[in-house]
């Protein structure tokens, strides 16, 4: 049965349910004036070596990833280090901060590993109930979460942020009905707390570029839509684009084809190409507000951009993975140097120098007014171990990310 069959047989089925529905969401503003203004919770229950480096760094130069960190310290040690590292980098405290700067959502990304053990994986599991945890202090600070689904069986993106650095496997064997299996358990689990879960993103960052199947990935979020629906009939379906232009999925899941409640998640980043990193901020920012123009405002659904940054180098120690250098030094294999990343790579906020205190802001700020124009946004990250351009908590203590979250320095940038 072809691709297309398949799915319309699947959405008819789900359509007969008989759910009547408006294009606004009733568990959150999405569709309205009220926008998505958040922050993700990089690095806690999924690691990344550039987010907390001690963590690997203590492990040696093998371990550039969390698979193979708990490949090298066997499940008890990897056990004890990440229920340690889980229980103390977020609290109920970053939560209450997060809330008194106006920001309104949580983005949290989950591993599959937390919800299935699959036969040959070093992963260890643990993590839930610690977002449990973070379901309690969400509603206690009044905000809503997006559960993202960052890590699937066999990677599907190759990237250290899906918990295996390296190869795509993820459309190769059962790991796609695995991610169904780990998708379909944690809607189950939070179906009864739609009060704060408003969303659930159905996969991070697939890399379509990298060899990701378009016509898989579609079945796959088609089949994530009516895992969710199986739980809620309210909860927001959140897609990646994969790396694709936002618009060029209009048509997919839209309203017009029965569906509801489907949000696009886009990312911008302005550091992974040495021709970004060589404009100066003025050009950062505009870029900023034409991506906004062409890819956000243009999308026939709710768009978020889910993850973006204030900075502009890649000089965050193992940003680029562990092991790899950074195209704004000429350490990156291939680059030539543009700067120095002193005090960039670890640092404070308090360390970097006026000038780029000052454009970390003005670019910040340019970005929050240009993703406004669509459904929102949620910044990347909220807490690291010293990388000064991508610390939130660190910049709203330093003056270089806005508090309250409306407020400007640099107003107007995006017309």
């Amino acid at each position: 049965m072809s691709f297309s069959k398949k799915s319309m047989l699947g959405l008819s089925l789900l359509a007969g349910l008989g759910q009547a529905f408006d294009e606004v969401s009733p568990l959150f503003g999405y569709g309205t004036d009220t926008k998505v203004r958040g922050v993700n919770l990089g690095g806690w229950l999924v690691l990344e070596p550039w987010i907390t480096p001690s963590i690997f760094d203590a492990v040696g130069d093998a371990a550039v990833d969390e698979w193979s960190l708990c490949t090298i310290l066997g499940a008890d040690e990897c056990r004890s280090v990440l229920a340690q590292h889980w229980s103390s980098f977020i609290t109920q405290d970053d939560f209450n901060q997060i809330a008194a700067t106006g920001m309104n959502h949580v983005r949290i990304p989950v591993g599959y590993w937390a919800l299935e053990h699959l036969d040959g994986d070093p992963y260890v599991d643990g993590q839930l109930s610690y977002l449990d945890s973070a379901i309690t202090w969400a509603r206690a600070a009044g905000l809503k979460i997006m559960v993202d689904l960052h890590g699937a069986p066999g990677s599907q993106n190759g990237f250290d942020n899906s918990g295996k650095r390296g190869y795509i496997g993820w459309q190769q064997g059962n790991n796609v009905n695995d991610t169904k299996t780990a998708l379909q358990a944690l809607a189950k689990r939070y179906a009864g707390d739609t009060d704060v879960v408003t969303a659930i993103e159905a996969l991070n960052e697939p890399n379509t570029p990298g060899g990701v199947n378009e016509d898989g990935l579609k079945q796959y979020y088609y089949d994530s839509w009516g895992v969710a629906r199986e739980a809620s009939q309210d909860t927001t379906v959140v897609l990646h684009d994969g790396f694709q232009p936002t618009e060029s999925w209009n048509g997919f899941m839209s309203e017009s084809t029965g569906v509801w409640y489907v949000m696009m998640d886009t990312h911008h980043y302005e550091v992974f190409d040495s021709s970004l990193l060589a404009m100066d901020v003025n050009t950062h920012a505009t870029n900023a507000c034409n991506f906004a123009k062409q890819h956000v405002i243009t999308s026939d659904k709710w768009t978020v951009v889910g993850e973006w940054t204030g900075a502009m180098t890649d000089c965050a120690k193992y940003l680029n993975g562990k092991g790899i250098g950074a195209r704004y030094d000429g350490s990156y294999t291939g680059s030539s140097a543009l700067g120095s990343c002193d005090g960039k790579s670890v640092g404070t906020v308090d360390g970097l120098s006026d000038s780029d205190r000052s454009n970390l802001r003005q670019f910040i700020e340019a970005q929050l007014d240009a993703f406004e124009k669509g459904a929102g946004w949620l910044y990347w990250t909220w807490k690291t171990e010293g990388a000064p351009e991508w610390d939130m908590q660190a910049q709203i203590a330093g003056g270089v990310f806005p508090n309250p979250v409306t407020s400007r320095q640099f107003p107007g940038q995006c017309q």
